[in-house]
């Protein structure tokens, strides 16, 4: 008896165990199919019918594979492929069920994982993942919009981050507030970049960046205000830095109630940036020019309008004046600005059609000799002088286009053209002239053309070219270029090291001064035109040039003095006993024919 109770109790159990079950699969809050290895369905519960009969094309559940052939044909591929006794086969297949099941709060997607029990049957789990899906999307755009507001470099808000900031500024309406935008620029990004490499090209940034950050951390801390230069600047702060591009960036202040602060910000944000950066244990110093643009003022009507990509604009067209007026300043906005930039960027582009189209041509102003003897050498050389054929506006005068040339970076291709032009022309006249031809060619180098890395061999490859004799060459770089820059000084003993010779142009105007003249790589020393046009009159300027000329001749180097125009400046320079005279007296510059016909007349 004892043995039959037992036994009936295990049924029982059984039959409970199998009901809770039975219940289990009933209320799971997911489809669950227990099917043969070819698909046969066997069992499955109300939430696996319920996600599985709008894929039914006629209505019946009798095999997973076949009901889910157009959404999932890989599922049976998969099943089949599965050689294990047991195992999952997949886990979490997406499936999207498409336009023709797309019916009103109908899943848009399910998620399959099928799993092998043992040799013979098959369990597939079911969920309806569209939710799930929807909430992965928008994490995923909204990842892709943070990465697209964030500078990859330095972490800090880009220029569609900062525009969007700004943009809110203006669009706000009438406030006593006031705001400020500051528009950056390194000084001398390039000439590091090329130096050190671009990688610590890109340490210098991320430095620059976080001094940046710090600065106006400090200053909004003072003022009781949160910074924001790193995080999502749709969360309303009240600053913010940004990297806008390149070695361009620009800070945004707002709550501020008069231009002098902005003005102060400028100021400190320019000492942060002058201390020098540690960068591949190299002292990196790096200086910036900042133009200011101050927003928020009412107009005539009271209303407040603007667009952040012209405030932008107007903030780095007063960077730009910043740096015309020599860098590592701040300059603010004025109206006036627009339209000298909107000239600058005209005389640009027909400037880019001019190298296109030839429109440059060289000129030659002769360098004579001013012998011993009284006697003057009218073929001790000539200096090239670059000049513009406008097609309506005729002869251009370099200084309308040679500091624009210098800004957008096309006075590198000028000077490229100009010395290999002089080369062929100065060959040519060796040919005809035989010993009268000039014995010298002088041209002018640009400070773009000795921050190119490769311009010394550019340099050699044109002496080859044209079979220009090194020794007749002389390139010439203004006092302030060859003094202030180490870097410089490198290329010009490169240079010095083809042969050529070397001019210091405009000496008295800029940095260096006669107790270190020693130190500058140069064979010639141009006495600037300022202190030769009052030679004659002013007892100052003529100690000045005898001493130049001394110092000069004490360390083996020639003199040549410019802009000379009256025989008694002549007088004056001759009395000093200058090597070399230049200026309008003997000749205004002249194109190569007219230069051919002068040495004839004055042979």
């Amino acid at each position: 008896m004892k043995t039959l109770h037992s036994e009936a109790a295990m049924r029982i159990e059984q039959i409970d165990a199998y009901e809770a079950l039975v219940q289990f699969l009933y209320r799971a809050p997911i489809g669950l199919v227990q099917t043969g290895l070819d698909g046969a369905v066997e069992m499955l519960n109300p939430m696996a019918s319920n996600l599985l009969m709008p894929l039914a094309r006629d209505g019946g559940l009798d095999n997973l594979f076949a009901t889910l052939e157009a959404v999932a044909p890989q599922l049976k591929q998969l099943a089949d492929a599965f050689d294990q006794p047991s195992g999952v086969v997949c886990e979490a297949l997406r499936v999207p069920l498409g336009d023709d099941h797309s019916a009103p709060g109908a899943p848009q997607v399910l998620s399959i994982s099928l799993l092998k029990l043992d040799p013979e049957r098959l369990m597939a789990a079911l969920t309806d993942a569209t939710l799930e899906m929807q909430r992965e999307q928008e994490n995923l755009r909204r990842r892709l919009r943070s990465a697209a507001r964030t500078d990859a470099l330095t972490r800090l808000p880009n220029r569609a981050a900062a525009r969007e900031q700004l943009q809110g500024l203006l669009d706000r309406g009438a406030s006593a507030d006031r705001f400020a935008l500051l528009f950056l620029n390194c000084d001398r990004f390039r000439q590091i970049n090329d130096t050190l490499g671009q990688s610590a090209g890109d340490r210098l940034l991320t430095s620059i960046g976080d001094r940046l950050l710090a600065a106006l951390a400090d200053r909004m801390r003072a003022g009781g205000l949160p910074a924001n230069g790193r995080v999502d600047p749709a969360a309303g702060g009240t600053g913010l830095v940004a990297r806008v591009g390149g070695d361009e960036f620009v800070v945004l202040l707002d709550g501020l109630r008069h231009p002098d602060e902005a003005e102060r910000l400028a100021l400190r944000l320019l000492d942060t940036l002058a201390r020098p950066h540690q960068v591949d244990g190299h002292e990196v110093a790096c200086r910036a020019s900042i133009g200011l643009f101050w927003g928020g003022e009412p107009g005539k009507d009271g209303e407040i309008a603007g667009d952040a990509d012209a405030a932008i604009g107007d903030a780095s067209i007063a960077m730009i004046e910043a740096k015309r007026a020599g860098g590592a300043r701040h300059v603010m906005f004025e109206a006036a600005m627009r339209e000298r930039a909107a000239r600058r960027a005209d005389i640009e582009a027909q400037l880019r059609t001019a190298l296109a189209e030839e429109q440059l041509f060289v000129m030659y102003q002769p360098v004579v000799g001013l012998n011993p003897d009284g006697s003057t050498d009218h073929s001790a050389g000539v200096e090239a002088l670059v000049r513009w054929q406008h097609p309506t506006r005729g002869l251009v005068p370099p200084f309308d286009f040679i500091g624009v040339a210098e800004e957008c970076g096309l006075i590198d291709q000028i000077g490229d053209f100009v010395l290999e032009r002089s080369c062929v022309d100065f060959m040519r006249w060796r040919a005809q002239l035989g010993g009268a031809a000039p014995r010298l060619m002088a041209v002018n180098l640009s400070r773009a053309q000795l921050a190119q890395p490769d311009w010394t061999a550019k340099v050699a490859n044109v002496l080859a070219r044209t079979g220009m004799p090194p020794e007749s060459l002389q390139l010439e770089v203004t006092e302030s270029l060859a003094a202030q820059d180490e870097q410089i000084q490198v290329r010009l003993h490169e240079l010095k090291s083809l042969g050529i010779k070397l001019a210091l142009d405009d000496f008295g105007t800029g940095y260096s001064s006669l107790s270190s003249l020693h130190l500058l790589p140069v064979d010639t020393v141009k006495i600037d035109r300022s202190f030769v046009c009052k030679a004659d009159t002013s007892h100052h300027h003529r100690v000045l040039i005898e001493a130049t000329v001394k110092v000069a001749q004490s360390l083996g180097m020639n003199t040549v003095a410019e802009g000379i125009e009256t025989a008694a400046q002549l007088d004056a320079v001759r009395a000093q006993l200058c090597a070399k005279g230049q200026g309008y007296l003997f000749s205004r510059p002249l194109v190569s024919n007219a230069l051919v016909e002068w040495i004839g007349a004055n042979r």
